[in-house]
């Protein structure tokens, strides 16, 4: 009996210290273990929902919570203010984590998150972000270039389960726009649309698992970057939204683009000048335009790109497969570009290098041009659409390709009862290594006997 009695003691200390009342709102910086039992406090911040104020998580990450900083999160109400204030605490924290939650959608205005963070940051996005609805409802005193912008931020990661809508209709419907104007034309009128992220001298990001959509103009724009990881992004618009890229990235380095979903109104990925050692793997992309170096050398620039791979992927139902484009007039050079194990389904232009790439029918014939040399196709296989010859080597008279290499390459009408079309060449120079199909017997073999000096070295 004095045992049971001592027992029945012991129980009921531990059971009331177990269960003593928590007060207060979790904000720990240290790393002391944080009971996983979440009290709301009393009275609950109006902006505030249980259990999803800021805390620590078990691994020691702090987390600031964007409705703890009083977003509302219906869509329609401003909720600018709160992720700034959000991000400003985060990015002065150690393994901080800025979480958006899921069922509420957060309306924000075009913004400029700025670093340098300490390290560790994190943006958690469960829930959906908007920005204001058009051209009609953004701000006059606001750049409309622009939505979300990161600006020097490095070591940031970016993730969640959340979508973010670019609710781009009524900007794809600008009178400006393409496909507005008769026979594809534009109309006069302002054109300026925002891109949906755009990430500016960062480095050390990695982006994982988001979803975004419709976005009025570049869905992701990277710009002086480097060491950038992307995976498992779903990026989506309508096929005939204009200038919707998926990816682009210009003056970056170090990039990895894999397991993603792409299908938009553009490319899907868009390379421009001053990247190099991209690494492009397991994409499927389309319907779209494909996936493109370039455009490069408008307006007589100077382009350089090299090392770039794109492998084991997938383009369907596009207006192109792989593509190089320069301008006339320009120059520098794109080298070392590997496009090896792709499959193309009813694509209409698989192979592309165009020296002759201009966006009306009056571009004047210049001599100069970006040096296009070193490009490796392998392993591309798949059907065209009859409306186009499946490759297309267009190059210039001055600035020829070279170093053209074709290996198992196998493209076949996707209508049946259609031959094979011949490929078109002009000044390329190159070899075939294995037998293709269509056989391309336009190719130049050796180099060319004069080349004009160009800039390239520079590069």
């Amino acid at each position: 009996m004095l045992i049971n009695f001592v027992l029945a003691h012991i129980f009921n200390f531990f059971f009331c210290f177990l269960f003593l009342p928590i007060h207060g709102r979790l904000h720990y910086t240290s790393s002391l273990l944080v009971s996983q039992i979440s009290v709301p406090p009393s009275p609950a911040p109006a902006a505030s929902v249980s259990p999803s104020y800021n805390g620590s998580s078990a691994l020691g990450t702090t987390v600031f919570n964007v409705r703890t900083f009083g977003a509302v999160g219906n869509g329609v109400t401003d909720d600018t203010e709160a992720f700034k204030m959000a991000w400003d605490s985060a990015c002065q924290t150690e393994d901080s984590e800025v979480l958006v939650p899921k069922s509420h959608s957060y309306m924000i205005q075009s913004t400029i998150f700025t670093g340098p963070c300490k390290s560790g940051l994190k943006l958690q996005i469960d829930g959906t972000l908007v920005p204001p609805d058009g051209p009609d409802s953004w701000p006059k005193n606001i750049s409309k270039r622009q939505w979300l912008v990161f600006y020097r931020i490095n070591g940031m990661s970016m993730q969640g389960d959340g979508v973010i809508d670019g609710r781009g209709e009524k900007w794809w419907n600008l009178p400006c726009k393409p496909h507005k104007g008769p026979h594809g034309t534009t109309l006069p009128g302002p054109c300026d649309s925002p891109a949906a992220i755009r990430f500016f001298m960062c480095s050390n990001l990695k982006l994982k698992g988001l979803r975004i959509k419709n976005s009025p103009q570049f869905h992701f724009k990277f710009d002086n970057c480097q060491n950038v990881y992307v995976e498992s992004l779903t990026i989506k618009s309508p096929a005939l939204s204009p200038n919707t890229d998926g990816i682009h990235i210009q003056n970056t380095n170090n990039v990895k683009i894999y397991n993603s979903l792409v299908s938009n109104g553009d490319d899907c990925v868009s390379i421009g000048t001053g990247s190099y050692n991209i690494d492009i793997r397991n994409i499927t992309c389309g319907p779209s335009h494909g996936i493109s170096i370039g455009s490069l050398g408008d307006g007589n620039s100077r382009a350089c790109v090299s090392n770039i791979t794109v492998k084991d992927s997938i383009i369907k139902h596009s207006d192109n497969g792989v593509r190089i484009k320069t301008w006339q007039g320009g120059s520098g050079s794109v080298s070392s570009i590997t496009f090896n194990n792709i499959h193309m389904d009813t694509v209409r232009n698989p192979i592309v290098l165009d020296q002759y790439y201009c966006l009306t029918k009056h571009c004047p014939n210049q001599t100069s041009a970006v040096h296009i040399s070193n490009i490796l196709y392998t392993n591309i296989r798949g059907t065209y659409d009859v409306r186009s010859p499946p490759m297309h080597f267009a190059c210039s008279d001055s600035m020829p390709c070279t170093n053209l290499t074709l290996s198992e390459v196998e493209l076949l009408p996707a209508t049946k009862g259609h031959l094979v079309s011949r490929p078109l060449c002009w000044s390329a120079y190159g070899t075939i290594q294995t037998i293709t199909v269509p056989p391309v017997l336009c190719l130049l073999e050796g180099i060319p006997e004069l080349m004009p000096q160009n800039d390239s070295g520079r590069c």
